[in-house]
This record gives structure tokens, C-alpha cells and sequence, in this order.
């Protein structure tokens, strides 16, 4: 499937009678949904909507082999050892959840994170720590994309049981050399999860030959639907978890005194599953799969090149983690000298029909060490185009050119003098305010 046409498919982006085609780069947060998806979720709701797994009539029977047909779809995707490892779950942060709150942990036991990851990979942790008594390690990441290779090798000679980590971050893009984390933590005897909400829907992931022990995405990232996540993992490293959640399609059977557990993936599927929202995945997949991992990533970092080359000369912007392209390919985030970001981000949107993410994007720990209040991130996918990032260059370049230089940032910038911002304005928009998160 080539890229070019591809963007008829998002009903999203369909342009509307009077109003400017959108600029979506806010992928990182959740991506958009092409037709497929939608049509295979409602396709459930309009021709087979029954349980999986309990009924014998005909609609139980096909939504039954289309879910688990979906599981083979991840495994397959994702390159992971054991179908039977692939559980499905309602987003990356209930598989880190499934994870964290499954092992059983003794007093003592050390987790090693990062100082750059997502709320959802450190608040948990922190729980533990006051619950259960494990203690929490933070490796500082360099801010230009080089790993600490022997800050992490001290912190695994330490004694390290758990290493949990970002594949990709959601806050400047950068990757982490991910196969050289596992094989180092395994040879100190540590278990490795990966937070992989930034990378699956970017390149190819082979679990087998990256050998992390546990896995995580959501699929609202990847095309899909929200609601649904997977948690892949090595069969061994699944065995030592304890369900999250227990009851119904978690048991063979039950008595009033005990119950036997089913076998894996299925004790961790407790209750009615989202059996639209995982063939809406399913259908993410195959368009994925259609479209091409590795020319997504090829286009993601011409865009992402085109952009930095447009930018990266401009005196008070400041692009946040790597500098080059090629080592944050879907991301651009960047903080303006003397404007609030969440201005920034309320101008282009409502000047430009730029939509960017504005804030601390779930990583407040690493905004608060630093003393900043958040910054701009432009996320880049298989349905952007060049003139979706032109456009974001003229709004940039025209926000700093209206806003003097200074050290406070002002409450609000004043909206470019086009038609698509007096059409905001004369529509409510310029009241609105954008999340501060």
C-alpha cells in the first residue's frame, strides 16, 4: 500500500465545507482512526454481537474465533514466542499495572526506571514502594539522546530485579537501545519491561529476538480504537504474574471454597471483554501491516527532517532531546523563548488548524527537576504530509514574530489577522483553553 492516498481514509481529515482542512500532529497522544477500523467495530455491533468464549450459537462461534484471531494478529505483529502470551487488556497502563501489581515482591527488591518516563511507568512503582516495601532507582538519561551505558551497568551490579523502561518516549522521541538494555539486565539476572506505546506503531518490533520479558502498547496509538491495550510477554515471565483482576473467563471452575485458574492468556482476562474495540485493533493491524512499518518510519523522518531543517535556525525556539531527525523521527517537541505552550499551541490551532500537544505530556517528574513548565510537541504519522509541517513552520514563525522577546510569557498571544482565525474567534474558540497537563 503506498502512503500518498492514504489520507481519505481517515474520516477525521476529511475536509468540511467551510472549514480549514485539519492539521493533526498529535499522534503521539492518540492516533486517528482510518474506515477499516471503524467498519470492522461495527460490523460486531451489526452482524455477530455475542460473548466469546461462553455461548454455542452462531454469533458466540464467530466472535470467538475473530478474538482469538486478533490475538494471533498481535502475536504475529509483534513477533512475540507464544500466542498464549498475549493478553489483551485496555491500554499500556494496565499492562504495566498487570505486571507491577502481579509479581510477587520480597522487602528490598529494586526497580530501575528511567528519569524520563511516563507517569504510567513511574507512578506505580512509587505505590509499590510505599505498599510493598520495593525500592525504586532512577537512571538519568542524557538530554542528547546518548544512553549511560555504564551509569546502567552500575545499577544493575547493585542489584536490580526489575527493569522498566520506554522503548520510544512520548517526550522528544528519542529510542532507547533496547535489545542491549535486556541482554545486559539478563545477565544480571533482572527481568525487562518495555513500555512500547511509541514504537509498535512506528517500526517492526520482534519480541523473540528482542527477548524483553513483558511488553507493552495500546492500540489508540497504533490506528485503533481506545480501550484496548496488549501486554506481550516471554511465557516464563508471564507465569511468575498474578491475575490483576479475578471472576468470570478467569476459571475452568469454581466451588463455594475454591476455583482452578484457566491457563494462560485467559486467567488475565477477567469479565465481557471489548470484543469491538479488539477487532477494531485487529483491523489497525492489518492496515499497518498493508501500509508498512518500515516505509512509516521512512516518512515519519522525512517529514521529522524537513521540519528540523525549517526550525532548528530559529534564535528562540529550542528543540527539547536529540537534535538531529534521525534519532526522534515521529517527534519535534520544542519550547518557544518567552511563550507560555499552551498559548502556543491554543494560536496554532486556532490560527493555523494546527493541532500539537502542549504541557508536561505525562512526564512531570522530568519538568519538575528541570524547573520548566512544559513545552510543544508535534507528533508525525503515516497520514501527515508536507504541508501539514509547512503549515506548522508559518504558525511558529509567525507567533515569534508577533511576540517580543522577554522573560515571562505572556496569558495570551494575539491571533493572526487571517480568515481561519477571525472564524475561530466568531465561533467561541478564543475563549477555549487547552488542558494544562
Amino acid at each position: 500500500m503506498s502512503l500518498e492516498g492514504l489520507r481519505s481514509e481517515f474520516p477525521a481529515l476529511v475536509p468540511r465545507e467551510g472549514v480549514r482542512p485539519p492539521v493533526y500532529l498529535d499522534s503521539a497522544c492518540m492516533s486517528l482512526v482510518p474506515r477499516p477500523v471503524i467498519a470492522a467495530m461495527e460490523e460486531y455491533y451489526r452482524e455477530y454481537p455475542g460473548c466469546a468464549g461462553r455461548s454455542v450459537h452462531r454469533f458466540a462461534e464467530e466472535v470467538s474465533q475473530r478474538f482469538e484471531a486478533a490475538r494471533d494478529g498481535f502475536a504475529q505483529f509483534l513477533g512475540a514466542p507464544d500466542r498464549a502470551a498475549v493478553v489483551f487488556v485496555r491500554n499500556a497502563t494496565e499492562a504495566i499495572n498487570l505486571v507491577g501489581q502481579g509479581l510477587s515482591w520480597k522487602r528490598g527488591e529494586r526497580v530501575l526506571v528511567s528519569d524520563q518516563e511516563h507517569n504510567s511507568n513511574l507512578v506505580l512503582w512509587q505505590r509499590l514502594a510505599k505498599e510493598r516495601g520495593i525500592r525504586l532507582e532512577v537512571l538519568s538519561l542524557q538530554d542528547d539522546g546518548s544512553f549511560p551505558s555504564d551509569a546502567y551497568e552500575e545499577a544493575l551490579e547493585r542489584g536490580i530485579r526489575l527493569v522498566s523502561f520506554f522503548h520510544t518516549s512520548n517526550l522528544d522521541g528519542r529510542s532507547l537501545p533496547a535489545k542491549e538494555i535486556v541482554d545486559r539486565a539478563h545477565d544480571h539476572g533482572a527481568l525487562v519491561l518495555l513500555d512500547g506505546a511509541q514504537s509498535a506503531a512506528h517500526r517492526p518490533v520482534r519480541l523473540a529476538e528482542l527477548g524483553a520479558d513483558y511488553y507493552a502498547l495500546s492500540a489508540h496509538k497504533m490506528l485503533g480504537p481506545t480501550g484496548v491495550g496488549v501486554l506481550a510477554a516471554q511465557p516464563q515471565a508471564l507465569g511468575e504474574v498474578a491475575p490483576l483482576m479475578s471472576g468470570g473467563e478467569t476459571v475452568e471452575w469454581t466451588t463455594l471454597t475454591d476455583h482452578a485458574l484457566r491457563p494462560m492468556p485467559h486467567r488475565f482476562e477477567a469479565g465481557l471483554q471489548n470484543y469491538a474495540g479488539v477487532l477494531g485493533a485487529h483491523a489497525a493491524l492489518r492496515f499497518l501491516s498493508a501500509a508498512g512499518l518500515e516505509e512509516i518510519s521512512a516518512h515519519d523522518l522525512k517529514l521529522n527532517e524537513r521540519l528540523t531543517r525549517a526550525l532548528s535556525g530559529e534564535p528562540r525556539l529550542r528543540i527539547l532531546g536529540p537534535q538531529a531527525a534521525g534519532e526522534r523521527p515521529s517527534i519535534f517537541a520544542f519550547a518557544l523563548e518567552g511563550i507560555d505552550p499552551n498559548d502556543a499551541a491554543l494560536f496554532l490551532d486556532e490560527g493555523y488548524g494546527v493541532m500539537v500537544r502542549s504541557g508536561r505530556h505525562c512526564v512531570h517528574s522530568w519538568y519538575e527537576s528541570r524547573g520548566l513548565s512544559g513545552n510543544v510537541r508535534a507528533s508525525l504519522y503515516l497520514y501527515n504530509s508536507v504541508a501539514d509541517v509547512d503549515a506548522l513552520v508559518a504558525g511558529v514563525r509567525e507567533l515569534i514574530e508577533r511576540i517580543p522577546a522577554g522573560p515571562s510569557p505572556p496569558s495570551a498571544p494575539e491571533r493572526p489577522a487571517n480568515e481561519a482565525a477571525t472564524s475561530a474567534r466568531n465561533s467561541g474558540g478564543a475563549a477555549r483553553r487547552p488542558r494544562r497537563r
